[in-house]
């Protein structure tokens, strides 16, 4: 009784978690999405590591914004909000928040890179050196 009783509180657990995931507005990206999106769609990448960080490495094409500054209404992100924006960080902590505010201000297409830079790298992607 009590295995099945752990059970059914698993599966509401499970349900309710997929069910935020997926009606919050915002969607986690594998490296390979990301890539797929950038060349389909022209996405916005927006790289909210500090800059020291961000000129060892980033995302070709990415813009930096740093942490401190990030605003939604910024003249960057406003101009972009009916595009696909994508929120990158080192380890995709600081990126989901940030997709987060972004949906909550009115943009339509908000992704965040799940792993960060980190997880563009495990995935032998390449990374540009230097400012954007």
């Amino acid at each position: 009784m009590f295995l099945s009783m752990g059970l059914v509180g698993l599966t509401v657990a499970l349900v309710y978690t997929e069910g935020a995931r997926l009606f919050r507005g915002y969607k986690a990206l594998r490296p390979a999405e990301l890539t797929g999106l950038i060349n389909r769609e022209n996405a916005l990448v927006v790289d909210l590591s500090p800059t020291s960080d961000f000129e060892k490495g980033h995302i070709a094409g990415s813009r930096s914004v740093s942490p401190g500054q990030f605003d939604p209404e910024n003249k960057l992100l406003a101009s972009a909000k009916s595009l696909p924006v994508v929120m990158v960080c080192r380890n995709g902590q600081a990126s989901a928040d940030a997709a987060k505010r972004l949906k909550k201000a009115g943009f339509e297409q908000v992704y965040w890179l799940d792993g960060g830079v980190q997880a563009w790298q495990q995935a032998d992607l390449p990374l540009v050196k230097g400012r954007a």
